[in-house]
């Protein structure tokens, strides 16, 4: 009795310090971006460069939550924050289902022992609906397999083709139905059935191919990271979780003499678990080597955590009795808990951006309109040609500028370190620079930093005086003015 009420109550002390406790801290650059879309639609003139990669049902969601609780960052994020809460829910039904019955609060707790997954919980990004869909659609097809009811098959078909249209990145996916479809000897649905659903789905899926055929064609204009290393690639499986935990299970089982596991997971069940691990990894791992065109990112494979969740849970499930899987949960639970509950600062930060602090500080020098505020923009499209200096506002390449302004004039800066920015800094430093007397310099940090020497180097402020206002964690300000 003790237990079944200790395991909700620590459930809810973990959501609610490593999801509900950031909600309220600034956005990162892609978070400006959806509540620039929210605010201005996906129609805006300036979103024509990244059209095809937010044609995505997930900006439905946060409008819906603005028009509910108005304009804040919790109110942007709490859509992310419920489909998390729904996604543990089919991954604890899913435990139950393909490894013990006993074994869901062990897969909800192993996957909160995961900082990203708990991550996508605060993220106003189409992540955590993503692992929603994903979780539920398995669910369904589990369902379906179980039942051979058309119902059950049509609802999977449903969920797997909004799958997609979160995301266009979740395409490997897939192969996981397939996988799973394969390895059920024991399916009760027919084989008219299963092509009907296959058919359907394929169909349902056709108009978003094309819009995934149009961003691939122009994939490189949307490169922000390196192709990943083997080590990257290695480090999305959580192998330590999963290792760790059959170890630590196995430990027991000898140490303790537990007694005999009454079952353990089917092929079946090991071959959906292996795939959900596995299948999303290596299908963008594999595509970024063999296109050359990086799309192997953190957030792009988060979809695959509740995998080695379960692949943990499996992995516990050869050495642990049905008695001890409940305590077992609460070990795991404390350890989420304690190891991730961010405890160096009271309101954890969601990222490693404060451009709500930057954006303040700035407005605090109480600064008259026209001093010039130099924005660097964060946003890799912030190139010639997309990128010029007189790019109109509000646009998508300055959205922290739309959620967080300044109280100045604003002069762009391209991304990165841009021979077309320092040619159009040059003009600013032969007038408009020195005659205001003073400017401030924002953006990523070490943009920034860059600029800062920059500028101190130019004869043209020779004897003028800088000084930083932040750093804001990855996000700063500098003040240049004249003696």
């Amino acid at each position: 009795m003790i237990v079944r009420i200790a395991l909700p109550a620590l459930l809810l002390l973990c959501v609610a310090r490593m999801w509900v406790m950031p909600l309220g801290s600034s956005f990162w650059v892609d978070e400006a971006e959806t509540a620039f879309i929210v605010h201005h639609g996906v129609n805006h003139p300036s979103l024509a460069v990244i059209a095809p990669a937010i044609q995505s049902v997930y900006y439905w969601l946060p409008r819906a939550s603005e028009a509910v609780f108005g304009f804040s960052e919790a109110a942007e994020r709490l859509p992310s924050l419920i489909a998390l809460a729904i996604a543990l829910f089919f991954i604890g039904r899913i435990a139950n289902r393909l490894i013990h019955p006993e074994a869901g609060w062990f897969a909800v707790f192993a996957c909160l022992t995961l900082r990203v997954f708990n991550y996508e919980a605060a993220d106003a990004r189409a992540y955590a609906l993503g692992t929603c869909v994903a979780a539920a659609s398995l669910w369904l097809l589990i369902r379906w397999l179980d039942s051979g009811k058309w119902l059950d098959g049509i609802l999977f078909l449903a969920a797997g083709a909004l799958l997609w249209r979160v995301h266009l990145v979740y395409w490997p996916f897939y192969f996981v139905y397939a996988i799973y479809f394969l390895a059920r000897s024991d399916r009760k649905a027919s084989w008219m059935q299963a092509i009907a659903i296959s058919a359907g789905l394929v169909l349902a899926l056709l108009p978003v191919a094309s819009s995934a055929l149009a961003m691939s064609r122009d994939a490189a204009q949307h490169v922000f990271a390196p192709l990943p290393s083997w080590s990257e690639f290695g480090e999305t499986f959580k192998i330590r979780l999963v290792a760790g935990c059959g170890l630590a299970a196995f430990l027991y089982a000898r140490l303790r003499r537990a007694p005999r596991i009454d079952s353990v997971p089917a092929f079946s069940a090991i071959a959906l678990i292996a795939g959900w691990w596995l299948v999303q990894p290596v299908g963008l791992f594999a595509y970024s080597h063999l296109s050359g065109v990086s799309v192997f990112t953190t957030r792009y494979v988060s979809i695959a955590l509740p995998g080695a969740a379960l692949s943990a849970t499996a992995a516990v499930a050869f050495f642990v009795p049905k008695s001890l899987w409940k305590p077992a949960a609460m070990v795991m639970g404390i350890a989420a808990l304690v190891f991730g509950g961010q405890w160096r600062e009271l309101w954890p930060p969601h990222h490693n951006s404060d451009w709500r602090g930057a954006a303040l500080a700035a407005n605090a020098l109480a600064l008259v309109p026209s001093t010039p505020v130099l924005v660097v923009s964060p946003f890799v499209e912030a190139k010639p040609p997309v990128w010029s200096p007189d790019y109109p506002l509000p646009g998508y390449l300055y959205s922290q500028l739309d959620v967080y302004p300044i109280n100045a004039k604003p002069y762009l800066l391209p991304y990165g370190d841009s021979p077309a920015g320092k040619l159009y800094a040059e003009t600013l430093t032969q007038g408009t620079l020195p005659a205001a007397g003073k400017f401030l310099i924002h953006g990523p940090a070490a943009d920034v930093a860059r600029w800062r020497e920059w500028f101190a180097a130019r004869p043209e402020f020779a004897g003028w005086r800088s000084r930083q206002l932040g750093p804001f964690l990855d996000v700063d300000v500098e003040l240049f003015e004249a003696p």
